[in-house]
């Protein structure tokens, strides 16, 4: 079952799943926590999986804010 994902929440565009599996590698490797290879995140510190939903959270706010503020919308 490695990569695939217990959460039962639902991605509101399913074509994002590659680009949203890439951001958590990324983060956690910025923050220096060990992703389990077998995809199983119950050995993991709360501490580490709060971080990287967090960090991920802030990260994809950070993008959408800066292309709300590249595109001209005009009301």
């Amino acid at each position: 079952m490695a990569g695939q994902s217990r959460s039962s929440n639902q991605l509101v565009v399913p074509q994002c799943s590659a680009a949203l599996d890439q951001m958590k590698y990324e983060v956690a490797q910025e923050l220096g926590i060990q992703i389990p290879q077998d995809g199983y995140y119950g050995y993991m510190a709360t501490r580490d999986t709060g971080a990287l939903g967090g960090y991920i959270t802030r990260k994809l706010v950070q993008i959408a804010e800066q292309q709300l503020a590249g595109s001209n919308i005009r009301h």
